[in-house]
């Protein structure tokens, strides 16, 4: 393995935003954006499936400040989707900015532009709407092949076989497999079968969805808002405004949070549509409740696994279905769902004879889903990671055990992950290093603490990948100062991850300054180069290897330069961060005069750029064990300890990477234990606000240990592999886990609240 001691890469330095947000400096869409910009409201449909009779809209548009109301009769008649995807999209183009028919409560109905926030909600109260009301596909075990058509309309359309068909209610549908998996069922000592459930969470993020938009000098569409996807964005609204791209520059500012949700453009065409119908600018902030309930959550999935194994505990097939609701709309559906099987089944790599998965994924009146962080991996290492618990449980076996004799390691060909090979893998060091840090031996045994009280532990692995590969392409330009300072411009978003700090010092690495010697401008489609965007963890993968390759490109173009003003061969200077010199030092030019020959009778730039795609998406890997403290009366569980161990190939920034994994571990507490979403018997989502739909604080947390395993992964940057995603997907299997070493009981669906666990007891105790 190649391993260096680096000058910037591999140490914890702070963001480089970091006293900006501190300060409270203004940052975001709407402390940069003008007052004076027309306020954009949304009405909403109270109806899961519905046709609009009619709608009047002449007494709200009587109301002061009211500028114009819109309907379906005014927008194009152009299908597509809002899912942030390189095209073609996989996702299916179903969606118009309005339509006559609206397909979940929350849906919407009308746009209102006015002068100010109380005019436009005056309006929304105004506007009279008859109606058609339609039974709705509610439950997504009916969905497919239901006579309800959530899509009947002509003019959908899918541009990529993904097994969609909207005469079935389908959005996509496949299946996968190697080997003869009948045959080695028949052959195994021992079969399970098990169904999981896991709900549509919310992403939740601080800051709402939000945009921005006005015509810019020179007659374009210019659009400021908190996305993940510039460039995705800007075609999104070329197909949904029918104009050209041309006429469309995308920039987002600080992001304040995303996980996922703005990877999907939810209402970045509703204030585009404002701006061109009248020239002015305008802007649209969702309330909470509008992220709650018409966002774009994690999919709902029922995975259903059977796994044979040996008596020992040799895990030698799997298979694994998927049942996705996508919601109303399709966007990301025919995506999130392959992970839930690709980067669960290949953890289980070392006996595995033979797998299938097999998915469909189904349109419901449900709000839409979307992406959020782990993207369908999520769901089905919650049920693979169970059944294994499970299996573990029934022969007696301690559950380390199991995944030491079973799971994938390093030099592994991953025939349920595309065929890829496990070039970079620490998967059993993360295990080991995480047994002694827990203490698994002590406190893996449940222990009664009196007062009604038990103290239990549960396990998990888990796995991600590093962008899409042969898809996804991340770019960087770096160009040098006059004062010998380098300024790189990306595509990539910052939603407080920390990548702008990271890839600058990847920056600084290569060109060898300091961290300080590097800005970082992005992302502007007018300026940037074109990079996929921040999701499916790919930034510090793939963005990072495009930084290395664009400094490559300046650093010999800098060489070349100073190879000509010192009067030598290239081949015999070097460049040492501060000057270009000769071999044996006899001659130099410093950066500063190199920068200066740039702007003057030169042919050379000073700027490198460079795009990368990768063909294979290397994962990272992850344990996690859990401590918990279950009160037997209440059915309340504390997490007492939570300790992880990530192999991320060589962390950039072990302090950004530690923070990573702890808010990824918190996310995920939060939808084992709280986070619920539920809709009454018309469709209607129930958890509005943060008063209803929990999620985790502080206090929720226990006590955070994050440690690292490096491998090093020869197609990164670095050695680096990503971690952006995989930090959610243990919380779950080892958390149930640990409540099943505390009750007795299986719990199979998430969230696992307090009350269901009282009951249960409560039930247990009284049979």
């Amino acid at each position: 393995m190649e391993r260096k001691d680096y000058k910037s890469v591999g140490k914890a330095y702070r963001k480089k935003d970091s006293m900006q947000l501190l300060l409270g400096k203004p940052l975001y869409v709407d402390d940069i954006t003008p007052d004076h910009a027309l306020v954009v409201k949304i009405l909403r449909s109270p109806y899961a499936n519905a046709i609009i009779k009619n709608i009047n809209t002449s007494i709200a548009k009587k109301v002061p400040g009211v500028v114009d109301v819109y309907t379906w009769e005014d927008v194009p008649k152009k299908r597509f989707t809002i899912a942030g995807q390189t095209y073609p999209e996989p996702s299916p183009y179903d969606r118009l900015i309005l339509d006559q028919h609206v397909r979940f409560a929350g849906d919407a109905v009308a746009i209102i532009a006015a002068e100010d926030e109380k005019a436009a909600k005056k309006a929304l109260k105004l506007i009279k709407v008859e109606y058609e009301k339609l039974e709705p596909v509610l439950d997504f075990h009916t969905a497919k092949d239901n006579p309800i058509l959530v899509h009947p309309e002509e003019n959908w359309t899918a541009l990529c076989k993904v097994g969609a068909d909207a005469k079935r209610n389908l959005v996509a549908s496949g299946v996968d497999s190697h080997g003869d998996l009948d045959g080695v069922f028949k052959d195994c000592d021992i079969v399970l079968e098990r169904t999981y459930h896991t709900k549509a969470y919310q992403q939740a993020m601080m800051e709402t969805f939000r945009t921005y938009t006005e015509m810019d000098r020179y007659g374009r569409l210019h659009v400021i808002s908190s996305t993940q996807i510039v460039f995705h964005v800007r075609r999104i609204l070329s197909h949904a405004l029918d104009i050209p791209k041309s006429r469309i520059r995308v920039e987002k500012p600080r992001i304040g949070g995303g996980f996922g949700a703005k990877q999907t453009s939810v209402c970045e065409m509703y204030p585009a549509f404002v701006t061109l119908k009248t020239g002015r600018p305008a802007k649209l902030i969702y309330t909470r409740e509008e992220s709650q309930i018409a966002a774009s959550p994690r999919h709902e999935m029922e995975i259903t696994v059977k796994l044979g194994a040996n008596k020992d505990g040799t895990i030698r097939a799997i298979d694994l279905y998927t049942l996705s609701n996508s919601g109303a709309y399709g966007e990301h559906g025919p995506t999130t769902v392959g992970l839930s099987g690709h980067k669960s089944i290949p953890l289980y790599t070392g006996n595995l004879e033979a797998h299938r998965f097999s998915y469909d994924v189904v349109y419901t009146n449900h709000q839409a889903a979307g992406a959020y962080r782990g993207y369908g991996a999520t769901q089905g290492i919650f049920a693979l990671e169970s059944i294994v618990n499970e299996l573990a449980e029934q022969l007696g076996m301690d559950p380390t055990t199991i995944r030491e004799k079973n799971m994938v390691r390093e030099g592994m060909k991953m025939d349920a992950y595309y065929g890829e090979m496990a070039n970079a893998c620490a998967l059993d060091k993360c295990l080991e290093h995480c047994k002694k840090m827990f203490d698994w031996d002590k406190k893996y045994p449940v222990r009664n603490m009196g007062n009604g009280k038990v103290r239990s532990a549960g396990v998990a692995m888990a796995m991600q990948g590093s962008s899409i590969s042969n898809v996804d392409v991340g770019s960087a330009t770096i160009k040098l100062g006059e004062n010998g300072t380098y300024n790189l411009t990306i595509g990539a978003a910052d939603m407080g991850t920390g990548c702008d700090t990271v890839l600058a010092q990847m920056a600084a690495e290569c060109m060898d300054c300091s961290l300080d010697d590097v800005s970082v401008f992005g992302a502007d489609t007018d300026v940037s180069p074109y990079d996929s965007g921040s999701y499916a963890s790919s930034t510090t993968y793939l963005t990072g290897k495009a930084v290395e390759m664009a400094c490559d490109d300046l650093k010999k173009q800098i060489c070349t330069i100073g190879a000509e003003m010192i009067g030598c061969d290239v081949n015999d200077v070097i460049f040492n961060g501060k000057q270009v010199m000769t071999e044996d030092g006899k001659k130099s030019v410093s950066i500063t005069d190199i920068a200066y020959k740039t702007q003057a009778n030169s042919k050379y730039t000073g700027i490198g750029t460079a795009s990368h795609s990768s063909p294979v998406s290397p994962p990272p890997y992850m344990v996690g064990m859990v401590e918990i403290e279950l009160d037997l009366f209440t059915g309340k569980v504390d997490i007492i300890d939570y300790m992880a161990v990530v192999d991320c190939g060589i962390p950039i920034n072990p302090a950004l990477a530690r923070i990573q994994t702890e808010g990824g571990i918190v996310q995920g507490i939060g939808h084992t234990l709280m986070e619920n979403v539920t809709y009454d018997a018309n469709g209607k989502p129930m958890e509005s606000s943060f008063m209803q739909y929990k999620i985790p604080t502080r206090m929720d947390m226990g006590k955070l240990k994050v440690e690292f395993e490096n491998s090093y992964e020869p197609t990164g940057p670095f050695g680096a592999k990503s971690i952006g995603e995989i930090v959610i997907n243990t919380p779950g299997p080892a958390i149930a886990h640990a409540i099943y070493r505390a009750t007795g009981k299986w719990y199979r669906e998430l969230p696992i609240t307090p009350e269901q666990i009282a009951m249960d007891l409560m039930e247990k105790e009284s049979s």
